[in-house]
């Protein structure tokens, strides 16, 4: 495996991963957390801009996508019925999806962050189920509720290597 920044020849690939993913939440119960057109191409282009749009390689081919970067999100700054599990710097996942060609790519992703910062923060919507299961399976406490920039809640999530939880 091998994850590395996205680029401007990916969108083709990155747009249809979440097309995809959009069809498999609306499939498993959950049509609201990506209404379609989300994430558009602009919203792609940003992260990218950014450097914190990454890919997720399996032999030279596209498996995921997800947004890594380690600082704050002014949506995190508030958490609501909860509390983060420590104030330390952390890392910050968004746009998880992919392609559906092969396995695991979501504990890849996962791994990757691990790898990376000892605090990672997710969110996710309260309907998307596999999602909610991946993080739990994988050492994610849900600690609140988040509201983000349209004013939607998510379910806050966040990983921590040092924590215990009894």
């Amino acid at each position: 495996m091998k994850v590395r920044l996205a680029t401007i020849e990916d969108m083709p690939v990155l747009l249809e991963i979440y097309q995809r993913a959009r069809a498999f939440m609306m499939q498993a119960g959950n049509p609201n957390q990506w209404p379609e057109g989300h994430p558009s191409k602009d919203e792609l282009l940003e992260e990218m801009q950014q450097d914190r749009f990454y890919v997720l390689e399996s032999e030279g081919i596209i498996q995921a996508s997800f947004v890594y970067y380690q600082g704050i999100d002014p949506c995190y700054k508030i958490i609501y019925d909860g509390e983060w599990l420590n104030d330390e710097p952390y890392a910050v996942l968004h746009k998880v999806a992919t392609r559906g060609l092969k396995r695991h790519m979501g504990e890849e992703i996962l791994n990757y962050a691990f790898k990376h910062n000892k605090n990672v923060r997710i969110d996710t919507h309260e309907d998307n189920i596999p999602m909610q299961n991946l993080l739990t399976r994988h050492g994610f406490k849900h600690v609140g509720t988040i509201i983000l920039k349209n004013g939607e809640p998510r379910w806050a999530y966040h990983w921590c290597k040092d924590c215990n939880f009894s």
